[in-house]
């Protein structure tokens, strides 16, 4: 197996663009040399970086942080296991935030986020008169802040409509106010 590839032959193992990869070395993310042709041949060993950097785009790094995570790989050889290990611990926390970030994300769907829209019928429980808006901008439940209690909960019997409906009776969503 040859220790030195071809711009195309990198592009295709590791499903990245050669055009994406010639970015990648001009942020000095990546290294190639250049054979006697002029043309890059590139570190088989480039495929990890290569792999790392597109794990780390998808969880949210920057090019700039990529670039500086990398920067803590010994520039001289290849990283070794114990290396990345150490190189990857940095950013658990940044991973649970996503996670965390993706949950809220998922459970806001269907839910009442507290953006002031008050077009689901949730909103009427969980953000009456959208007093999230007094939380600040946007949609103030996904961001983490908290629905007032009860808030982003089905009706129970004993709650009092917005319509001002006594207890119990409860409207079709669209049906107009007596």
């Amino acid at each position: 197996m040859q220790d030195q590839l071809t711009i195309g032959e990198v592009s295709r193992r590791s499903g990245v663009a050669a055009s994406a990869l010639r970015f990648y070395e001009q942020r000095g993310l990546i290294h190639s040399e250049r054979a006697g042709s002029g043309h890059r041949r590139y570190p088989r060993a480039t495929l990890r970086r290569i792999a790392f950097i597109v794990f780390a785009q998808r969880i949210g790094l920057t090019l700039d942080e990529i670039g500086r995570e990398l920067a803590r790989l010994p520039p001289d050889r290849a990283p070794t296991r114990r290396d990345w290990s150490s190189l990857s611990r940095t950013w658990t926390a940044r991973i649970d935030d996503r996670i965390a970030e993706l949950e809220r994300l998922r459970l806001g769907l269907e839910g009442c986020i507290g953006c002031g829209c008050l077009s689901l019928d949730r909103c009427k429980f969980a953000n009456p008169e959208d007093r999230a808006a007094r939380l600040g901008a946007g949609p103030r439940y996904w961001i983490g802040d908290r629905p007032p209690r009860g808030g982003d909960r089905p009706p129970r019997d004993g709650d009092r409509p917005p319509s001002g409906d006594p207890p119990g009776r409860r409207r079709p969503v669209n049906a107009p106010a007596p």
